[in-house]
């Protein structure tokens, strides 16, 4: 390998983050965040709207949360839950101000 690619192997080892559950949750209520156009992106700083795709990752959390009914933890199962609860609220909310 030459020194870029050790320098890049490097920084990469430095930014891992262990993901568990609520990591990925998170990461994927992020997401949602993001394309209700709450947030800015964190790379351009933009902010950006696609409510199919808000609404899309609302459904996959969904998902995760009735395939995974009995098989989590506690704080697990209540993080999913609140996190889903919120992502409605903030969604509906987006669409009743845009009048979509």
């Amino acid at each position: 390998m030459d020194d870029n690619s050790n320098n890049v192997a490097n920084k990469t080892d430095e930014q891992h983050v262990p993901i568990d559950f609520n990591t990925f949750i998170l990461s994927l209520g992020s997401s949602a965040i993001y394309h209700l156009g709450i947030n800015p992106h964190p790379e351009h700083g933009k902010v950006c709207t696609n409510l199919p795709m808000a609404k899309q990752t609302i459904d996959i959390l969904n998902l995760l949360s009735l395939k995974t009914k009995g098989n989590l933890q506690g704080d697990e199962e209540r993080l999913l839950e609140q996190l889903i609860d919120d992502l409605k609220q903030k969604y509906k909310s987006v669409i009743e101000e845009c009048g979509c």
